[in-house]
């Protein structure tokens, strides 16, 4: 699969997030997020192993209870199960890689 960038196809799926998926395969799936200041990603888990980039903008993230400032190039990856969160401390673009696929985020 390969997918040219666009502006089309953010959905807003919390207040001041929105996202995209970029492209999926088989076992692994990419979407953008885009992240507004003060904007929060409650407490959640999900099955699904979760890598992720900050291209730009600062926010922190909260790893089964351990908080980690996070900045332009700095990357993570969280485990399937295991609780996190986030903060958003400025205007902020990630990009994340879910394995498996999760099927709530294809097009």
């Amino acid at each position: 699969m390969f997918e040219k960038s666009s502006e089309e196809g953010y959905q807003q799926v919390l207040p001041g997030i929105r996202q995209k998926t970029l492209v999926h395969g088989e076992k692994t799936l990419m979407v953008e997020f885009l992240l507004e200041q003060g904007a929060l990603l409650p407490l959640h888990s999900h099955p699904h192993e979760q890598t992720g980039y900050l291209v730009s903008g600062r926010i922190r993230l909260s790893i089964d209870g351990k908080k980690h400032e996070v900045r332009p190039g700095d990357s993570w990856c969280i485990a399937g199960g295991a609780q996190h969160n986030a903060e958003i401390l400025e205007n902020s673009v990630a990009v994340e890689v879910f394995s498996p696929v999760r099927e709530e985020y294809l097009p």
